[in-house]
């Protein structure tokens, strides 16, 4: 039998003695070493090596270089087992490790959030590209999640300030953390209610964005690593269409009449949402396609009577 803790499998001997020398408070010295972990643990893919890194990092605190340079880099290493055992289990890596990368942010996120996704990025690029001359803006962010959007607008566009909502509690109170660590308290507010809820914020908005829930019930084209998001954060009635029909609805009573509304869609969606944003009183103004060439974003002014 060969023991998945031990590197040098010429040493390693199946006894008490040895269990002592290598019990789960024990650590893991070197890149080389944590990587034959990895292995020898049959964990056979032998993760993507940014994988790898995060997960290096997050379980000993310490950045990629050192991981690099320095061999006598020590981790626990119960933390690197437990770990990669999540990691076979199919939990992605940012739900392991509680952060993910957005727009150049860090973001907190854990199992009541939806994990921000470069798709998403799309849409703030949208966003930003059109507020080059709009200093200020006022944003309103249905579904905020994490807050990623809402946070990566306001740090990128000067004098901008907001309103984030959900209906979890859950995921507003991560939200909320997010706004908490990134310092923008005095920028950002957040608000429990839902889309269909008609409600008066106390002011008009430049600005809505959105990335609501939009796949099917029924739809079979979902990766694996979704179903550790919420249900309520991916899947939607209608056929994936309900929350923008409530969208569609309600948006018009809290954006200005020259406000934008950006739209993250899923994949074939946009000839349905166009038909119902036109039916309810919108424009379209444009569409954007993210880096796989699929139509991502659609952004809608009401229509001018």
């Amino acid at each position: 039998m060969r023991c998945t803790f031990c590197c040098d499998q010429k040493n390693c001997h199946q006894t008490q003695q040895h269990s002592q020398r290598h019990n789960h408070t024990s650590q893991i010295g070197g890149i080389q070493n944590i990587f034959c972990f990895f292995h020898d643990t049959d964990y056979n893919a032998f993760m993507k090596i940014n994988q790898a890194f995060a997960i290096l990092q997050a379980s000993g605190g310490i950045r990629a270089a050192r991981i690099i340079t320095e061999s006598g880099v020590k981790l626990s290493r119960f933390s690197v087992w437990r770990m990669s055992r999540q990691l076979r289990r199919g939990i992605p890596v940012a739900k392991i490790i509680h952060q993910k990368w957005f727009y150049g942010i860090k973001f907190y996120t854990n199992r009541h959030t939806l994990d921000p996704r470069p798709d998403t990025e799309t849409l703030v690029s949208a966003v930003i590209s059109d507020c080059i001359l709009n200093t200020s803006p006022c944003i309103l962010d249905l579904g905020t999640g994490t807050g990623c959007i809402i946070c990566s607008l306001v740090k990128n566009i000067h004098g901008a300030t907001g309103i984030a909502i959900d209906k979890s509690r859950r995921a507003l109170k991560v939200a909320k953390r997010n706004i908490n660590n990134l310092g923008m308290n005095d920028k950002i507010k957040t608000k429990l209610t839902t889309f269909d809820t008609p409600h008066n914020y106390g002011t008009k908005f430049d600005i809505i964005v959105s990335n609501p829930p939009y796949i099917a019930h029924n739809d079979t084209r979902v990766n694996d690593g979704a179903q550790h998001d919420p249900d309520m954060a991916l899947y939607a009635e209608d056929n994936g269409l309900a929350a923008y029909k409530s969208i569609a609805k309600h948006a018009k009573n809290w954006i200005k009449d020259d406000g934008k509304l950006y739209l993250e869609i899923g994949i074939d969606q946009g000839t349905d949402i166009k038909i119902i944003f036109m039916q309810n009183g919108w424009d379209l103004v444009k569409n954007e396609y993210d880096l796989g060439g699929v139509e991502r974003v659609l952004v809608f002014q009401k229509a001018q009577l």
